[in-house]
């Protein structure tokens, strides 16, 4: 093999290997230092090493250990040279006994479970360390945001897209989040057990966001997109946290009712995309692709929620899923009991996304001109100018108006904006429908 086609690999490799194990190496490195600004540094570094190393030495057969070896080394060496500080020696101290390169993933000393409420329930150093960067003395968008940025290997601008800002305004959140860290000395540490509520909203959150970026990638055509594959792992990775926090904390009924919600939606994956790569709608989708299994388990968990009598948020969304996965058709779908649940969301957490959605419910249920008035009312919203789903929308209720001109308009201003590819494919195929002469054309 050529030394070209040799650095092709090894870069295919550790490009695999960010995307798999960039939040694991983090918060293994970031656990034992306590240093969350320290373990993103090293954990960079390691990557910059695998590049070198992995060309001369070859892959190896566990690139994530390979990779939180070098970063808690790197970790080590920092540490050392600051020797002059009392307690970044003991740290170092700490640090040096956890390096064992024949296991570098598995779990720390019992010594440093001491009150450490993870231990029992989960073990699980990245919703640990979830638990940890969602302090409360953060605010709620600024902790959310710098947690999927530091921990889940999503970028500014995947952080900004799911918050319907633009990057640049993102950036600012999380420098001024890291500032806010730094000044008021804010440890990275496990939490007390009686403090974790304090942070489950955040912590909530963070999975809801995450679970979104993966499911969104099972809209897409994976054959086509740079990173599809390991972006749908997001999902269920969002799946596996939720169940950790679901048990440890039992009487949270939104925790339940969060789960409830990944998992009535995840049952879905298998029908979001055609074998042609283009998005299905529920409207267009297979539902003899949905796991039924899965379905069920959701259905339970949400039961099991609204039996605690206390709905927030996730109890009210996954009440809209369940009804969506219980509807043997989409014509058979219990709209106007959808329309009430997201009457009640709107009160609860008020947002154009929220309205958005009730729009679609309101067209369902008394036609797509009265969508097209409650669409309307949200042209003008700041969060989504450069929402693609807006003008989506409005372009699906004018066609089913049968107003295909103006229709045809509003697809063209969607495909200025989309930025995944299922959803491009979709927003074509529909404009090619309605304006055939004009349409984009779809690849593949």
């Amino acid at each position: 093999m050529g030394p070209d086609a040799r650095d092709g690999q090894v870069g295919a490799a550790v490009e695999h290997a960010f995307r798999e194990e960039w939040a694991r190496v983090l918060a293994a490195v970031a656990r034992s230092t306590g240093d969350l600004d320290l373990a993103e540094e090293c954990t960079q570094e390691a990557y910059a090493t695998a590049l070198r190393t992995w060309t001369r030495d070859g892959v190896p057969d566990r690139p994530g250990a390979w990779l939180t070896t070098t970063a808690r080394r790197h970790a080590l060496d920092r540490l050392r040279r600051r020797r002059t500080e009392r307690e970044k020696v003991e740290a170092s101290a700490r640090l040096a006994q956890r390096v064992a390169p024949a296991g570098p993933s598995e779990p720390s000393a019992a010594a440093d479970a001491l009150d450490d409420p993870f231990t029992a329930a989960s073990g699980d150093d990245l919703l640990r360390l979830v638990f940890t960067c969602c302090h409360p003395a953060l605010p709620l968008e600024g902790r959310v945001a710098l947690t999927l940025r530091s921990l889940t290997g999503m970028t500014t601008a995947q952080v900004a897209r799911a918050f319907l800002v633009p990057e640049a305004t993102m950036a600012q959140r999380l420098v001024r989040a890291k500032k806010r860290i730094r000044s008021t000395g804010i440890a990275f540490r496990v939490p007390p057990a009686d403090q974790l509520r304090d942070r489950t909203a955040g912590v909530l959150a963070v999975l809801y966001v995450l679970f979104t970026e993966g499911y969104d990638a099972w809209a897409e055509p994976v054959e086509d997109v740079a990173g599809c594959a390991e972006r749908r792992g997001l999902a269920s990775d969002a799946v596996r946290l939720a169940r950790l926090v679901a048990q440890l904390l039992p009487d949270e009924p939104e925790a339940r009712a969060l789960l409830a919600l990944l998992v009535l939606q995840h049952a879905r994956r298998d029908a979001r995309t055609g074998p042609d790569g283009v998005a299905r709608t529920l409207e267009e989708q297979d539902r003899s692709l949905w796991r039924r299994d899965e379905i069920d388990e959701g259905l339970a968990l949400l039961d099991d929620a609204l039996a605690a009598f206390r709905p927030g948020p996730y109890v009210v969304q996954a009440a809209i899923a369940a009804l969506h996965d219980d509807a043997p058709t989409f014509e058979a779908t219990d709209w106007e009991e959808i329309l009430g649940l997201y009457d009640v969301l709107a009160t609860m957490t008020p947002s154009p996304v929220v309205s958005l959605n009730r729009a679609v419910a309101r067209a369902m249920v008394s036609g797509p001109e009265v969508g097209l008035v409650a669409v309307d009312e949200l042209v003008g919203a700041p969060e989504l100018a450069g929402y693609h789903l807006l003008p989506a929308l409005r372009a699906d209720l004018l066609r089913r108006a049968g107003r295909a001109e103006e229709a045809a308009a509003e697809y063209r201003r969607a495909l200025d904006l989309v930025d995944r590819e299922g959803d491009r494919r979709l927003l074509a195929r529909r404009l090619a429908e309605i304006s055939p002469r004009t349409a984009e054309p779809s690849p593949g």
